[in-house]
């Protein structure tokens, strides 16, 4: 091997390591500032974490949007970008809404079938082909659900229709992010957080509750949190292929676990330790299997 080729394959590891070092990162800090929402929506309403999560991480993307602003003209099918940022906005609000009743494990959970759901309807919505081996793990990861959801008439709470009902908004958000490629990260990142912001407005005046200097930085730091962790995203899928890094984003379980236990004493149940097992192995095998095919799957972020 000549020593350029060994240099480009030195490089090629580095930047391999680094991808995933950056996913790690992100994944952190997502379950980080998931858990800073939980802990803040005990004694703030949904609508005002929304709003001042989103104006604290405009305050951050705005020198970015303003230098990328000709990013945003003319807009790539605007009337699907926003059935995108009203999706975005119902999931992220559903999220934060389960999380009130639910330990942030379980709510976790049920985000991690989206990559499933995702693929059950690009079967049904969009007609792509799906062989008996997609349909199959698609079945396994619905039985995972199931398993978690631990279904009867005294399990089936409210609470937890709300987080399956967010995770399936999320699907059909990734679905439609798919079809949105060639749209700027810029323009989607921000119209997402423009989302909640709005909604934000309109929720939080119902429940108010005055945040002293401790809780606003609370939420600045939760908003800020959440831009770091996109670019972190965005970069790794920048340096490392997507069958390397993004199968990684499945540790995000680990750390609701224990951010759930430190922080709220949650003690997972073997149900939802089991479904998320199952969840994330048929997630895998199918993630695994759009890859050998050659098609791309869209990445698990958690909501923003």
């Amino acid at each position: 091997m000549t020593l350029f080729a060994k240099l480009s394959a030195y490089d090629d590891r580095s930047a391999r390591l680094a991808g995933i070092g950056l996913m790690l990162l992100s994944i952190f800090m997502f379950s980080f500032g998931d858990a800073m929402g939980k802990f803040l929506v005990a004694t703030y309403s949904v609508g005002q974490l929304l709003w001042l999560r989103a104006c604290a991480a405009l305050v951050v993307l705005l020198p970015i949007i303003w230098k990328q602003r000709a990013k945003f003209f003319p807009i790539e099918r605007p009337w699907l970008q926003l059935l995108r940022v009203i999706l975005s906005t119902l999931e992220v609000a559903a999220f934060f809404l389960a999380t009130v009743y639910l330990p942030l494990a379980d709510v976790i959970t049920y985000y991690l079938a989206g990559p499933i759901f995702v693929t059950a309807l690009s079967g049904l919505v969009l007609g792509e082909r799906i062989g008996w081996r997609r349909w199959s793990a698609i079945l396994v990861g619905f039985c995972g659900v199931l398993i978690a959801l631990r279904p009867s008439a005294q399990t089936v709470s409210l609470p937890a229709m709300i987080a399956l009902g967010g995770s399936m908004s999320f699907a059909v958000l990734m679905l439609i992010t798919r079809s949105l490629r060639a749209t700027p990260d810029i323009v989607l990142t921000s119209s997402q957080f423009c989302g909640t912001f709005l909604l934000g407005v309109v929720l939080s005046p119902f429940g108010w509750v005055t945040p002293d200097a401790g809780s606003l930085a609370l939420f600045f730091v939760a908003g800020l949190i959440s831009v770091a962790a996109l670019f972190c995203v965005n970069r790794s899928l920048k340096l490392a292929p997507a069958s390397v890094v993004v199968p990684y984003q499945y540790s995000m379980i680990v750390w609701a676990v224990i951010f759930g236990f430190v922080v709220w004493g949650d003690v997972p149940s073997w149900a939802t330790i089991v479904g998320a097992a199952i969840i994330i192995a048929a997630g895998l095998y199918i993630f695994l299997r759009e890859q050998k095919l050659g098609r791309e799957e869209p990445v698990v972020s958690p909501p923003v």
